[in-house]
């Protein structure tokens, strides 16, 4: 991190600056339990190397969203002479309070959803929230759960300086490639190195039932995490 740190104190050019926040986001304390969390959600379909390398890509694209249309507001409204600080206040407050119940609520969902005669609501039969939708929907959600650190290099770094440039408007969307790219990095190695292991042994089935579970234990214990830090 202090390399990086020291690469962004010495950066003059918007897109370097912007991807240098985007990592230094990524590596952060809590954007880096949310992205485990997501690379235990991709890898789940540990026997499709394709579908993980995809669900990476997706929920790369899910940030991507996020920041780009969540950057295009904050910078008109910036360019018009509103404050910022009152703006990153209410995103980043309602963005800590919603991402603890519904982390615990999908680790639940996919433990128990096949024994619950409940509406899916986007998940399968199995309880697991679907892959491609799933991943990109993850993308978005972890996106605006902003923790301080995160909230200071989006909104205090990321967002005044895109509003000054003339490209500004693109550079949200190379910070939410730089956010998601380890995320990407793990896609790619478990798709390309793990996938193939699991088939060799031809035990993918009775692999995946355990590691399902591991992932919906995952996002309930990193929701219990947010809702200790926000709520207590």
């Amino acid at each position: 991190m202090d390399f990086l740190q020291n690469l962004l104190d010495n950066s003059n050019i918007p897109v370097i600056t912007a991807f240098l926040l985007g990592l230094l986001t990524a590596i952060s304390p809590c954007p880096l339990a949310t992205n485990i969390t997501a690379i235990g959600f991709i890898s789940k379909d540990i026997g499709n190397r394709n579908k993980i390398f995809l669900g990476g890509l997706l929920y790369t694209l899910g940030r991507v969203v996020a920041y780009t249309v969540l950057g295009i507001i904050l910078i008109s409204i910036l360019k018009e002479g509103s404050s910022m600080f009152s703006l990153q206040k209410g995103i980043s407050k309602y963005g800590e309070i919603l991402i603890a119940p519904v982390l615990i609520f999908v680790g639940v969902f996919m433990l128990f959803g096949d024994r619950l005669n409940l509406p899916k609501f986007g998940f399968s039969g199995t309880g697991k929230l679907k892959g491609n939708l799933g991943s990109l929907l993850l993308g978005v959600l972890f996106a605006l759960a902003f923790c301080p650190t995160s909230g200071l290099f989006y909104f205090g770094m990321l967002i005044p300086m895109s509003a000054t440039e003339p490209g500004g408007y693109l550079l949200p969307v190379v910070y939410a490639v730089a956010t998601g790219l380890p995320v990407i990095l793990v896609a790619w190695i478990l798709a390309y190195s793990v996938a193939g292991i699991g088939k060799f042994y031809n035990r993918i089935q009775i692999f995946q039932k355990w590691f399902n579970r591991v992932v919906a234990a995952l996002f309930i214990a990193v929701g219990i995490y947010y809702a200790y830090i926000n709520y207590l």
